[in-house]
């Protein structure tokens, strides 16, 4: 009887085949709920938790930038945005129905509203921003279903666009993106908190729920070197220029030269910097400024600093006499005199208020080509002003160790700023290091940052010694008498001052120069027996008169009489005072 035994072995081995199934299932659920429950728990718990709990960075109010006196450039005002829920505006007709009623209030048109709806797949978005507390206050009455009112803050710029260049503006984030908003962003942002809270599915706050906060910090103040009188009269010099030389544009910079403190710093083309349009390409070259970025070849301004470098080695005086030909000839180049003028004997002082270019070239030669560049570095040129300014250019200087191509004709045309390529910043605080004893100081934007936990000085950083005392005192006094010469241009009442001036051509893309274009500047110093302004005036490609003594220095003068008034610096001279008949 064979058969029933077959057939209970066939029976136990389904069996057993079942209860290892079985037993192999169990196995794997065990393995895989000790995975999801032990070794994976904390990634599913915090999906979990992320299913239902919110967490958004929260911030608060945004550090003013003031001018050296307290008064606000820049500062941050309540503002609202209007947050529209998407289900609330599923029905097209209700959407635009509500959208109607927002557009009457926030300007942004109905179409555009429901069109910002209909575009996202998020629980809640902002079609309007930047609602002031009166706007806000309007939504409120409306009190339409979906649509709620988030507090934020927006940017003000209580001296309109004053100083636009220097200060920057913020993004819709609120952060910086030009500017000392940009470059000091983590001190005027301060630091961001969080907010953390329960959601229903829909995405909205439990009112029960569990709610915790890690607060934000203010950001800090920040006040600048800048003086807001100060810098409206060189915008307003630099517009009235513009407008009466068809020019380009141009740059005023006004330093303090015992401190280096920068009291102004204006250019243009000018842009507005309350509603500044960063998606236009076309225009993203006016927010740029052309104070610290821009290099040009600055022209006889630079006479001053070949100047003193032979002052400062004992090679002239202001009495030191050499015979002017007319021109000089330097690797079988001809050097000239801008009038093509021959003459003849000659003082440096002569040379200087004559603006010779022959006698620059023979300076640079008593000096040597080593001796000549490490004056020219010395003024800091050639290098960052340590500004603290992003984008600032350092300008081009060739050398004999830099360059394998120079030439000693290069070292002739340097010294007579030709063939050398400075930022207006760097001409600026040069003239201030003559105006300072000869001490070349570090540019000043910042004095103060005023944050929660105290207040952080900037103290002024001297650079080097550039010249001597001495060698900078006779250089004021040549310069007082290179302005004397120019009394139908220039004439500052009660106080006597120096400077220079220069015209230069403008470099071509394509190498060479542009026919016909020129840059006019004034460098200037006042008062001089005791200095406390140092003045550059540059002028882009003024129409029909070039010359810097015409375009740019009564600019100078008018900036500099109005200035020492308001800063209260007695007149050191007699003011002749005419009567009213």
């Amino acid at each position: 009887m064979p058969a029933p035994k077959k057939r209970q072995n066939s029976y136990a081995w389904r069996i057993w085949a079942v209860v290892g199934v079985i037993g192999l299932g169990g196995i794997i659920v065990t393995l895989r709920l000790i995975q999801l429950q032990i070794i994976d728990h904390g990634q599913y718990a915090e999906q979990a938790r992320q299913n239902h709990v919110s967490q958004v960075a929260v911030s608060d109010r945004r550090g003013a930038i003031l001018d050296r006196n307290g008064y606000p450039l820049a500062a941050s005002e309540d503002s609202f945005n209007v947050m529209v829920e998407r289900g609330a505006w599923e029905n097209p007709a209700e959407a635009l129905g509500a959208a109607n009623k927002l557009s009457g209030i926030t300007g942004v048109p109905a179409a555009e509203m429901v069109s910002i709806v209909d575009s996202v797949d998020v629980f809640e978005v902002p079609v309007a921003k930047s609602l002031n507390l009166e706007q806000a206050n309007a939504v409120r009455e409306l009190d339409l279903a979906g649509v709620r009112l988030l507090e934020g803050s927006s940017r003000v710029y209580p001296e309109g666009n004053l100083a636009a260049h220097l200060l920057g503006f913020v993004g819709q984030d609120g952060g910086g993106l030009t500017g000392l908003e940009a470059d000091m962003n983590s001190e005027l942002g301060g630091a961001a908190g969080t907010l953390t809270f329960e959601r229903d599915g829909l995405g909205r706050e439990l009112a029960i729920g569990d709610r915790s906060e890690t607060p934000a910090l203010p950001g800090s103040d920040v006040v600048l070197t800048i003086d807001r009188y100060i810098q409206r009269l060189a915008e307003q010099e630099i517009d009235k220029i513009i407008k009466e030389r068809s020019a380009a544009g141009g740059t005023i910079i006004v330093v303090q030269p015992k401190t280096g403190e920068v009291l102004a710093m204006a250019s243009r083309p000018n842009f507005n910097l309350s509603r500044p349009d960063a998606s236009d390409e076309s225009k993203q070259a006016l927010f740029r400024n052309r104070a610290i970025t821009d290099t040009y070849e600055p022209g006889s301004v630079f006479k001053l600093f070949t100047t003193a470098a032979a002052l400062d080695l004992g090679l002239v005086t202001p009495d030191t006499t050499w015979y002017d030909s007319g021109v000089v000839k330097v690797d079988g180049w001809s050097i000239r005199n801008w009038n093509f003028s021959a003459n003849g004997s000659q003082t440096v002082q002569q040379f200087l208020s004559k603006s010779l270019n022959t006698g620059a070239a023979w300076l640079a030669g008593l000096c040597g080509p080593d001796r000549f560049y490490d004056y020219v570095h010395r003024f800091g040129f050639g290098s960052l002003t340590n500004s603290g300014l992003s984008g600032e250019a350092e300008g081009k200087v060739r050398t004999p160790e830099n360059d394998p191509e120079w030439r000693s004709v290069d070292a002739a045309t340097n010294s007579f700023g030709q063939g050398i390529s400075v930022t207006p910043l760097q001409i600026a605080m040069g003239l201030a290091a003559i105006a300072n004893g000869g001490t070349l100081m570090e540019p000043q934007f910042v004095r103060q940052v005023i944050g929660p936990f105290g207040t952080q000085t900037v103290e002024p950083q001297p650079v080097r010694q550039a010249i001597s005392p001495e060698a900078a005192r006779t250089l004021l006094d040549m310069m007082g008498v290179v302005v004397d010469g120019m009394s139908n241009y220039l004439d500052v009442s009660g106080y006597r001052v120096g400077g220079k001036s220069g015209t230069a051509n403008i470099t071509s893309e394509n190498g060479g120069y542009k026919p016909s274009a020129y840059i006019s500047s004034f460098a200037g110093i006042a008062p001089l027996d005791d200095p406390q302004l140092a003045i550059l005036v540059k002028v882009d490609e003024p129409k029909d008169v070039p010359w810097g003594t015409v375009v740019a220095a009564p600019s100078f003068g008018r900036i500099v009489e109005k200035a020492l008034a308001y800063m209260k610096v007695p007149p050191t001279e007699p003011v002749l005072v005419r009567g009213v008949q």
